[in-house]
């Protein structure tokens, strides 16, 4: 869920306050019992997930996301302090950079510009060799995959989904096809309001194993388990507009598995990861059978997010080659459908639009993001020729609060940039 009506957020930590490091969680040998953190319903929230989301391969099984045994891509360094760039709160307030990362409860930042790292930081117990979980940034990835096998005709968005996954026939995918499912356009019974104990959201993360079952749960064992259970909305019909469903991103992976034969994992590393020279291995949680959780299961270092963020900034083109092909990016910055997002009522995201799970903000700067709830994020401004990366672990799923300092203090960064405000050595 991106998007909330919740007026008066509840009271959290700060910060410094829920710093993983100062709370001692998790230290020593063994650590002391009120110290531990489990794989439990209680240890799943704010505060312990901000150890927790630096460090999920501790606490569930995942996929390994080869890089390879070829050279790393360069990341050139052109170090700059932008923590004081200002910007104004919807209060007409002056904050600072610093004071966004603060608000956002950011656990690893990093700027690049023109392809050079401008600015690194790290909070808490996140460093530039710990994977974190990148959530719904996830389905950015996958929706990329999707879109390359069909820039390369190995899979017809006009189809329908039941044309690859036959199994679907009697599901809300029936008479779904998989552009309709790429743009988010599918008319599915499924919610994902966090703040309500009976969205299907809790029984589709429980199947997929990136939340711990409670005792009570008697769903589905398996992520295609679950997916055989969705139904159609009987109020609505696919492609009347936009609905975010992270069980799309789900589809679309089963649907890549079955035309690839091939594992997510492994045709993840084969078609990007190892092509774009990442320095270390990704990893995704998955299910009881080794399924991966396509929706919000992908974990990365900082620095290789990055690297994946200046694959799309340039069009595809990285480490000195095509790594995805210039017209799937295009396909993402230019086709979004505006009129079909609006209803959905993203009143942060006013004027963007979804393609091909990435959303796509203003025409004018060539603005484009992946996001997760949290904060997890990876921010892409052409203009600016500006890449920014941040993992996050903000206490309020919904983007809805962190949006308006990240946007504003982003949208500060790249008007100094452009506007020749920050001095000349980081341009």
């Amino acid at each position: 869920m991106d998007r909330s009506n919740i007026q008066d957020p509840p009271e959290y930590e700060d910060q410094e306050q829920s710093d993983p490091l100062k709370k001692g969680w998790m230290i020593g040998s063994p650590p002391p019992a009120d110290k531990i953190i489990k794989f439990i319903h209680e240890d799943n929230k704010f505060p312990q997930m901000r150890w927790s989301l630096a460090n999920i391969r501790q606490l569930v099984p995942t996929a390994q996301i080869s890089h390879g045994l070829g050279p790393i891509s360069n990341l050139p360094q052109r170090p700059h302090d932008i923590s004081q760039v200002q910007w104004v709160d919807a209060e007409g307030n002056t904050k600072t950079f610093m004071d966004m990362m603060n608000l956002t409860y950011t656990d690893g930042l990093m700027v690049l510009h023109k392809g050079h790292v401008v600015y690194e930081k790290y909070f808490g117990v996140m460093n530039p060799t710990k994977p974190h979980l990148a959530m719904s940034v996830t389905k950015s990835f996958v929706g990329t995959l999707g879109a390359i096998l069909v820039h390369e005709g190995k899979i017809d968005d006009t189809k329908q989904v039941i044309h690859y996954v036959p199994e679907l026939a009697r599901t809300a995918y029936g008479d779904a096809t998989v552009r309709q499912v790429l743009d988010m356009t599918i008319s599915v019974k499924y919610s994902e309001d966090y703040s309500d104990e009976n969205a299907e959201v809790w029984n589709y993360s429980q199947s997929a194993g990136s939340m711990p079952r409670l005792p009570d749960y008697d769903g589905p064992e398996t992520l295609y388990e679950f997916l055989l259970t969705l139904r159609k909305d009987k109020e609505h019909q696919h492609d009347e507009r936009f609905w975010y469903k992270t069980v799309n991103t789900e589809i679309l992976a089963w649907i890549i598995r079955r035309v690839t034969q091939k594992p997510l994992a492994v045709y993840l590393s084969e078609r990007i990861w190892q092509r774009m020279g990442a320095a270390d291995d990704a990893y995704f949680m998955v299910d009881s059978i080794g399924t991966e959780s396509a929706g919000g299961g992908f974990n990365t270092c900082l620095h290789d997010l990055a690297r994946f963020g200046e694959v799309m900034r340039n069009r595809g083109f990285f480490n000195g080659q095509q790594v995805i092909p210039a017209e799937v990016v295009d396909d993402i910055k230019f086709n979004g459908d505006k009129k079909k997002f609006e209803p959905a009522g993203y009143h942060t995201l006013e004027g963007w639009s979804y393609r091909n799970m990435w959303w796509v903000g203003e025409d004018a700067v060539g603005e484009f993001e992946a996001r997760g709830i949290h904060g997890q994020r990876i921010h892409v401004n052409t203009k600016a020729e500006m890449t920014i990366v941040r993992y996050a672990s903000h206490p309020y799923a919904s983007n809805i609060i962190n949006d308006p300092p990240t946007q504003a203090a982003y949208r500060a960064l790249a008007n100094a940039i452009i506007f020749d405000i920050i001095i000349e050595s980081i341009l």
